[in-house]
């Protein structure tokens, strides 16, 4: 079945898990927050959040241009990460541990079958959607209207609800060359992708409330752009 971000939480449990919540009644404070927890949400439920106050930024499983990526989530203010599982393990490769990470930012990861953390999108904690950088994977995804990883999930639903994002496609030339990854042989990597890839991201262009970014310069403009528009400004500091 389609995954969606409102689902109910699982039932039957798991052994060593929480208890079984009672399906008659909502989930509610210690308990809600045990249930999220366990789906890879690391913090309270999206009620506890102003409305429209934060930035939602998803990390996929590329490595191109990932550490400038996460540099530029770093001066924004209040920006919560969401992990697809292949982010969880492409990150580490490039010396960002979850750890690190948990110190500069609000992490959620993909953990759950009908992507648990996308509820908070319902409950309008977010303005905007950032998907940096994002594999050809997840562009032809989101341009075909699939929805099966977090970042997708969270891309679909924002569409839904009318709320912005910006996507900063890898493959968007016809040569493309890209660090590799930490353990790799040689620093850089020569891609060539296939006329299907760039395909995907010219259909991308064309869906709802998105925009494609295509370089660093691109996707540090759109979100100067954003930031103005809501009147807010860039972290005056990162470390």
């Amino acid at each position: 079945p389609p995954r969606c971000g409102c689902a109910a939480p699982p039932q039957g449990g798991a052994a060593g898990g929480p208890a079984e919540p009672d399906p008659r009644r909502p989930l509610e404070g210690d308990e809600a927050r045990r249930w999220a927890a366990e789906l890879g949400d690391e913090h309270a439920p999206a009620s506890d959040e102003p409305p429209a106050s934060r930035f939602a930024w998803c990390v996929t499983g590329s490595g191109h241009y990932l550490e400038e990526s996460m540099a530029l989530a770093q001066r924004l203010p209040n920006v919560d990460l969401y992990l697809s599982a292949a982010a969880d393990e492409v990150l580490p490769l490039y010396g960002l541990r979850l750890e690190w990470l948990r110190e500069r930012f609000r992490v959620f990861r993909d953990k759950s079958a009908s992507s648990v953390p996308v509820g908070r999108l319902y409950a309008e904690a977010y303005h905007t959607v950032v998907i940096a950088p994002a594999t050809s994977n997840t562009v032809a995804k989101c341009a075909y209207g699939f929805s099966d990883t977090l970042p997708t999930n969270m891309f679909a639903q924002a569409g839904k609800l009318g709320v912005p994002s910006l996507v900063f496609a890898c493959d968007t030339e016809p040569v493309v060359v890209t660090k590799a990854p930490r353990s790799h042989a040689t620093e850089w990597l020569t891609l060539r992708p296939r006329r299907v890839e760039l395909d995907n991201v010219e259909r991308l262009r064309g869906i709802e409330h998105c925009r494609v970014l295509t370089t660093p310069a691109e996707l540090e403009a759109a979100l100067a752009e954003r930031l103005h528009a809501l009147k807010l400004a860039w972290n005056a500091s990162s470390s």
